[in-house]
């Protein structure tokens, strides 16, 4: 593959194998009978209807996608997502978008209430859900004004029967690649909760069901979370998505590619449904990835489509999913709202997903005070109303790793290791520059240390990393050679958060 210029013209490729799509998707096209629209309004004032301004909020979630991955980014013209490139023609494509980890279980729950998650107790995959469960999402918070709630697609927060106890009225969450926890169907008809065996591919039904569900409540105001497991293994894009692809490429490559333009057909077609109600300036809409991509180093083309690399890529960030290194967490981030945000722009000051719920609140009118959020409400910094930074500072947690960014200045701590870099000039992470720049290096760890304080429990790792962890820190961070044995480290049983992270915490958050 090669590296693609910007504004590159991509052609669009309709789905061999899917004929329930509309061929229109990318076009968004409207209703134009307007005649018959401003009737239908007419009739509805006339019996005592009343309009409901408040927007409705759609948030598409992706599953250990690349920063690469996205046609728009301008990084690679392998890659065709023109659904999602006119979202952000459309809006605003962050340049410097952050999830709140880089793992899918605490970016998950850190998006939807929009707190950092270690806050409650869910730090990574292995940990309990507890504290998630005590918290209100913003789902929750929507429901109970009024908003018609749905998830669609990865949940990866407890088991299926509890997602409509964190404020999901419909559900068709996928438990597996083969099986869904659901109580409506693709066309949106109610279902007793309960497993549905799908009959078509898992990211069409989520694109299918959330289209249905717009149909139907089309005079509500609607939060939707459209989660596709895509391109996390296992790898199973079908012939018609893969025939899109035909090019010499890594196996896993293709799948890759292929599974994300399924994601985009569904984006189009979700569009293409609001425009369908003239709801397209009505609806606010965020395109977020969950981590970064798996490369396992290596990006071995093992076949099958199993476990291991993903088939995605974070260029030019350096790391992967695992890592607070920037291949780990800075993730595909576009936010779209016609009239209310300026198409068009690349928006340069960092901003992170856990500044959805906070703006999700906030446009939906929501009396929830802004100290219930880590996040920020993003509409005044995007539309161009405030021209500061939405955060002084962004700060992470994860396991043994803990990172800072503050303007163009990021600390990052792996273990007993320490990194400094100015990601202005090095946004590959390739400079350590901490004895350069010490005095900037201890007001960052100071501020890292302060914050570490409020999290569950307090306090920042100080003993050094497990021997994989550390071939991970040697080849991306010191440049070092792989070692052909490395792995991911794999976390252990479930436990509590304190004993889990005992022996790499420090309590009183000393250094």
């Amino acid at each position: 593959m090669s590296r693609r210029g910007r504004g590159q013209v991509l052609e669009r490729t309709r789905c061999l194998g899917a004929s329930h799509f509309p061929s229109s998707i990318i076009t968004s096209q409207g209703c134009p009978v307007f005649r018959y629209s401003l009737l239908l309004v007419c009739i509805a004032f006339a019996h005592g209807a009343s309009a409901d301004d408040r927007p409705n909020i759609i948030v598409f979630y992706t599953d250990d996608h690349g920063y690469s991955d996205l046609s728009c980014q301008g990084v690679f013209d392998d890659v065709r997502t023109p659904n999602v490139d006119r979202l952000a023609q459309n809006g605003v494509r962050a340049v410097h978008g952050y999830s709140t980890a880089p793992q899918c279980v605490p970016s998950r729950a850190g998006l939807l209430v929009g707190k950092f998650q270690s806050k409650f107790g869910v730090e990574s995959n292995r940990m309990p859900l507890d504290g998630f469960n005590r918290e209100l999402t913003i789902a929750e918070r929507l429901q109970n004004v009024g908003y018609i709630t749905a998830q669609f697609g990865k949940w990866h927060l407890g088991p299926g029967p509890e997602i409509t106890q964190h404020g999901f009225k419909y559900v068709y969450s996928q438990n597996s690649q083969a099986a869904f926890f659901a109580n409506i169907n693709t066309a949106g008809k109610d279902l007793p909760l309960g497993r549905l065996e799908p009959d078509m591919y898992h990211i069409d039904g989520c694109s299918l069901a959330a289209s249905a569900i717009i149909d139907r409540h089309k005079d509500d105001p609607l939060f939707l979370y459209i989660a596709y497991r895509a391109p996390h293994v296992p790898l199973d894009a079908p012939q018609y998505y893969l025939k899109r692809f035909p090019g010499k490429m890594p196996e896993r490559r293709r799948q890759a590619l292929a599974m994300l333009s399924a994601v985009d057909d569904g984006v189009g077609l979700v569009m293409e449904t609001l425009a369908k109600h003239h709801l397209t300036k009505k609806t606010l809409v965020f395109y977020i990835g969950d981590n970064g991509a798996p490369l396992k180093i290596h990006k071995f083309d093992a076949p099958g489509g199993g476990s291991g690399w993903d088939g995605s890529l974070n260029d030019p960030l350096n790391g992967e999913k695992g890592m607070l290194s920037e291949g780990g967490m800075h993730v595909p981030f576009v936010v779209s709202w016609p009239d209310h945000i300026p198409g068009g722009q690349n928006y340069a000051h960092p901003v992170s997903a856990l500044d959805v719920a906070a703006t999700a609140a906030n446009v939906a009118g929501l009396e929830a005070p802004a100290s219930e959020f880590d996040g920020v409400n993003l509409i005044p910094f995007l539309s161009g109303q405030k021209e500061t930074a939405p955060h002084k500072a962004l700060m992470w947690r994860w396991v043994s790793q803990s990172a800072i960014r503050q303007g163009d200045w990021k600390l990052l701590r792996g273990g007993d290791r320490e990194y400094l870099y100015n990601l202005h000039s090095d946004l590959e992470e390739k400079n350590n520059v901490a004895d350069t720049f010490p005095e900037v290096a201890d007001q960052l760890r100071q501020q890292l240390t302060n914050w570490s304080q409020q999290l569950e429990p307090p306090g920042l790792a100080t003993a050094g990393q497990s021997t994989v962890w550390n071939e991970y820190y040697d080849f991306y961070l010191e440049g070092k050679p792989a070692k052909a044995s490395t792995r991911m480290p794999r976390q252990g049983k479930k436990t509590d958060p304190a004993s889990t992270v005992n022996s790499w915490l420090v309590r009183s958050g000393t250094l």
